[in-house]
């Protein structure tokens, strides 16, 4: 047990979830002791007993439209990251490896990430009104300020020994942009994008503030302040701190099967064998691909309704989305051309590999 105290030490696998649990519990018994009593240590209009905010999921449900609101939240978060991306990695690649880009805008664009974003709302308001777009776009530059460096500081990190191989073996720019550095920096960015999730979501709850109508979880939590809600405020955080969980780990997963090279390593033990896939492992697998496949059958079938009407006069996505379901459309339709690419290819490796000699007896 030396693990528990030892500086930078590696927490083993079997012990990652009993800790977690043991946290929580301390985290859940700590607050349980300052709200309890008739005269807790703490207000409950500060800090509302955890039973308390628990009930309010179902007050939420039935009141104000929990589920709208949380799906036009996650749409919004989604659009933020498709745009902020689709601006991010050109502008990003051209400066990191074009010095005359670099010498014209890298410091201005360094200089722009001191400008207080919350300060900046007025200008977004100005030029977009207090619409969707108006957020969807504050959002995305708030991610594009800080991810765009990032890129280019990740085209920087590209070892040496990668690119003097492609060159030996005459490559051109393009070759060299396509085989090197396109892997290279996307496998570690997709890190970098799943820290600043969390950023974001601080960005959602300012912008769903203004033109609250159109909710939003921000905008749920606004409404609760001003009525002095406060159960049904620590709800609402909550299920984002829920949300953030999700989307992280789905981030991880995204990671293992975009660039599993990355943890060849970690596969493997101190002996340089294949470690034993753990049932855990093999569960937490199936469930996923489970669930994606399950997404996706349901998503074609919401839809093909969305266009034709067939199943029935409710547009779920665009009820649920509102002004963002673009985003989801984007994100779904690139999962299933991802899946579509992967059967192919692998059907095509299938066929051109030589049959197996058939060995004499």
């Amino acid at each position: 047990m030396n693990w528990l105290f030892k500086l930078r030490g590696e927490i083993p696998s079997q012990w990652k979830l009993p800790l977690t649990l043991i946290g929580l519990v301390i985290i859940i018994a700590i607050w349980i002791l300052l709200t309890a009593g008739e005269s807790p240590l703490t207000p409950s209009k500060i800090l509302p007993k955890p039973g308390d905010v628990l009930g309010a999921f179902g007050e939420m449900y039935n009141e104000n439209d929990l589920v709208k609101n949380m799906f036009r939240s996650l749409g919004l978060n989604l659009a933020g990251y498709v745009k902020a991306v689709l601006w991010t990695i050109p502008i990003g690649f051209l400066i990191g490896l074009f010095p005359i880009i670099r010498g014209m805008f890298q410091k201005p664009l360094d200089a722009i990430r001191f400008v207080p974003i919350a300060a900046a709302l007025g200008l977004f308001i100005g030029w977009f009104g207090i619409g969707a777009d108006m957020k969807v776009n504050f959002l995305a530059f708030g991610i594009f300020i800080f991810l765009t460096p990032i890129v280019v500081q990740r085209i920087f990190e590209v070892k040496d020994v990668y690119l003097k191989t492609v060159y030996t073996i005459g490559a051109t720019d393009w070759q060299t942009i396509k085989t090197v550095y396109f892997p290279s920096v996307f496998s570690k960015l997709i890190d970098d994008i799943r820290i600043l999730t969390a950023i974001s979501w601080t960005y959602i709850v300012v912008i769903e503030t203004i033109n609250s109508e159109q909710g939003g979880l921000g905008a749920l939590t606004y409404m609760m302040r001003r009525t002095s809600q406060p159960d049904k405020m620590y709800a609402a955080f909550l299920l984002i701190i829920l949300i953030g969980i999700i989307q992280d780990r789905i981030f991880v997963r995204l990671d293992n099967e975009l660039f599993p090279h990355k943890f060849q390593l970690k596969n493997h033990n101190k002996y340089g064998q294949i470690k034993a896939t753990s049932i855990f492992e093999a569960i937490a697998d199936f469930a996923f691909t489970a669930f994606t496949w399950t997404i996706l059958g349901v998503y074609i079938l919401v839809a093909i309704n969305e266009v034709t009407g067939v199943l029935s006069d409710i547009k779920i996505l665009d009820y649920l989305f509102g002004d963002t379901c673009w985003a989801f459309h984007f994100l779904m339709i690139s999962i299933i051309f991802y899946k579509a690419y992967n059967f192919i290819t692998k059907h095509k490796s299938k066929l051109s590999s030589p049959p197996k000699e058939v060995e004499n007896v």
